[in-house]
């Protein structure tokens, strides 16, 4: 009777330290998948939901989105005001986008200045026109830095998920939309222009 209590108190014991590892395993592979500055996911994050969006599309015939959004002049925030400023911007930035966004969407830093949102159930009508409107709100945008006012800027580029698409075919179609939506805005210059100072 003895052995079999203290065998049943080490089993609990022995289940609880695995469910601890567990959760301790699901933190990290949250932190892995999250981008430590703006607290929203990076794009090893990012890559995993699109996954998983393609498969729904093609399961269920659903509708989703992916916009692309670079930022246009950011590299000129760096070089002027130094990487804290950088970082301060882009915490500004990341907080429009996802007060922009619906709970159900995934917004993401997908690298550098480059941020990735997914929208679901937005016919490709809809996504252009959210596009715009992040574009909008990022170019509205007053960022103090120093004794100087300035504005950032943003291209978004758009693409539909097709469910027989693989995640690099759509973060490479969505890549030249918004390159292509940069170029014929006049912000994709050879050299980087100066910084918009705004009163």
């Amino acid at each position: 009777m003895l052995a079999s209590r203290e065998a049943e108190s080490r089993l609990r014991t022995l289940e609880s330290e695995l469910g601890a590892a567990h959760a301790r395993i699901r933190h990290l592979e949250t932190l892995i998948e999250t981008d430590p500055l703006l607290d929203i996911l990076n794009r090893r994050g990012f890559e995993r939901e699109l996954t998983r969006a393609i498969a729904r599309v093609a399961r269920y015939d659903g509708s989703a989105a992916i916009v692309f959004i670079d930022l246009d002049h950011f590299k000129s925030i760096n070089d002027q005001f130094g990487h804290l400023a950088g970082d301060a911007t882009l915490q500004v930035v990341s907080d429009t986008i996802v007060r922009s966004c619906r709970n159900s969407d995934v917004v993401a830093r997908f690298g550098g200045d480059e941020f990735a949102v997914l929208f679901w159930n937005l016919s490709e009508e809809d996504a252009h026109a959210k596009a715009r409107t992040l574009e909008k709100r990022i170019d509205e945008l007053r960022l103090r830095l120093a004794a100087d006012c300035v504005s950032v800027g943003a291209s978004a580029g758009v693409t539909m998920l097709d469910g027989s698409d693989s995640p690099d075919q759509i973060i490479r179609r969505a890549d030249a939309d918004m390159y292509s939506r940069k170029t014929a805005k006049g912000r994709a210059p050879r050299h980087e222009p100066a910084l918009r100072a705004v009163s």
